[in-house]
């Protein structure tokens, strides 16, 4: 049995490190949208203390069957931190039901969970800091993007 009802993942790129904000012209539909988005993050969010969050899911299990109960939402967004980037404080997150296994489900209690999806996501952000991967993430970020500058390739969107 899982210790944990709620379950999340994520991808997390730190905005500062985006280098260039151009799009490769051979770049696969999916890739432009996802470029797009991050582009339309750092409009509204800026770069300082902002990470955007990608290949995201937040799983509910209401019940203690896990063929029942079972509720998969998919997320991207932004997730904006304090100043010391040691506390999350704010998330802007499209977030969609992708999965479950409630046949009592409506349309208000989806959206009530969507919401609530946002808050999960900054509690486990806060765990994330703690662990130290947001650390490890930007310590990744700055090395590739050092090396990339170094031998004068281009860095993009592929971080």
């Amino acid at each position: 049995m899982k210790d944990q009802s709620v379950e999340i993942a994520f991808d997390c790129l730190p905005l500062r490190s985006v280098g260039r904000l151009d799009i490769p012209l051979d770049a696969s539909p999916d890739f432009r949208s996802r470029c797009e988005r991050i582009k339309a993050a750092m409009e509204k969010h800026g770069t300082h203390n902002s990470y955007y969050l990608y290949n995201a899911h937040c799983i509910f299990q209401l019940t203690n069957d896990p063929n029942c109960g079972m509720l998969h939402f998919g997320f991207e967004g932004t997730l904006l931190t304090n100043a010391e980037d040691l506390c999350s404080l704010a998330c802007d997150l499209d977030c969609c039901l992708e999965q479950d296994t409630c046949d009592w489900l409506s349309e208000p209690v989806v959206s009530w969970f969507c919401e609530t999806v946002s808050t999960a996501v900054l509690i486990e952000f806060n765990r994330y800091i703690s662990s130290g991967d947001l650390t490890r993430s930007k310590e990744r970020a700055e090395q590739i993007a050092a090396g990339c500058d170094e031998a004068g390739g281009f860095l993009g969107m592929y971080l």
